[in-house]
């Protein structure tokens, strides 16, 4: 059974390990980082180039480079024209997003794993690079975005969402916010935050020598990830499952609430998501009112 390190001295806190670490240790930090910006800046490309092959019409360089890769005609991708191809797409297209979306505010912890990693090397103990900790953090994504394929299928099997991918129903929209929202203050999302928010004492308290011990731990980090992320990424289905401001704009979120140390920016957020959803459903309704009206 693997055992957790007994360093012969404390391991200090990130930031006050000593410069000049040497080439072989600065490395393992900038590894680290080197892979989040390169998996993250691939992502982005990747739904870029799907998005230019979306809206541009004919037979532009970013549609035959999307029906290249995947092998399947981009046409409407609602009503019952669910088939293998398309649905391959639609999961190479959450995994792109999960790389943009997720991996930046992955970030601060693989840092955190490379600098204890490195302070333990110091000390003599056995260390393993920081890309096998990210690989365990990006399979649980992986099987998030599976699930999340499986639920798009659905719900365009039942029209929630159009052609677009973009919900049919503001009252469906409207719900998916509120529900968001309402998630962020549940004990769920606090566990999960908080264990986000510290990695260094998970780090510390559960620290492995052996690759598939950290393996391990990158799959707890990701279980936390999704525990405290998942509602935001649902999100996406409300406003439009290819809709690159939310996006952007909800990674941006998720990375602040990550490096955040009160659960009050979860908090606002949850206000706003609620508040977002009301006027939405009001608008519905009132739109609904207004056509039985005319």
């Amino acid at each position: 059974m693997t055992q957790a390190v007994q360093p012969s001295a404390p391991i200090p806190a990130p930031g006050t390990v000593a410069t000049g670490l040497g080439a072989v240790l600065a490395q393992r930090k900038w590894l680290g980082i080197g892979a989040v910006v390169l998996l993250a800046t691939l992502g982005w490309i990747y739904l870029g180039v799907m998005t230019a092959g979306m809206v541009t019409a004919g037979d532009s360089l970013g549609r035959a480079l999307i029906e290249t890769l995947c092998g399947t005609r981009l046409g409407p991708m609602g009503g019952d024209s669910i088939t293998v191809p398309a649905t391959m797409l639609v999961l190479a297209m959450w995994v792109a997003m999960i790389f943009a979306m997720m991996l930046p505010s992955a970030g601060p912890m693989i840092v955190t794993y490379a600098e204890i990693a490195d302070t333990a090397a110091r000390q003599g103990k056995r260390v393993v690079s920081p890309l096998t900790l990210t690989a365990g953090y990006i399979t649980v994504w992986l099987g998030f975005a599976m699930a999340a394929t499986a639920l798009q299928t659905a719900l365009t099997l039942m029209a929630m969402l159009d052609a677009s991918m973009v919900a049919a129903s503001g009252l469906f929209s409207g719900a998916v916010f509120v529900g968001a929202g309402l998630y962020q203050f549940s004990a769920l999302k606090h566990a999960c935050v908080t264990q986000c928010q510290r990695p260094f004492a998970f780090f510390f308290a559960n620290w492995r020598e052996t690759p598939g011990g950290v393996f391990r731990l990158g799959l707890r980090q990701g279980l936390y990830c999704v525990g405290c992320c998942f509602a935001m990424m649902l999100v996406m289905f409300a406003v439009g499952v290819m809709n690159v401001v939310w996006m952007a704009a909800l990674g941006a979120i998720m990375t602040v609430e990550k490096v955040s140390t009160t659960p009050r920016f979860s908090r606002a957020v949850g206000v706003a998501l609620i508040a977002i959803g009301v006027a939405v459903i009001v608008f519905a309704i009132v739109g609904k009112v207004w056509e039985i009206g005319a």
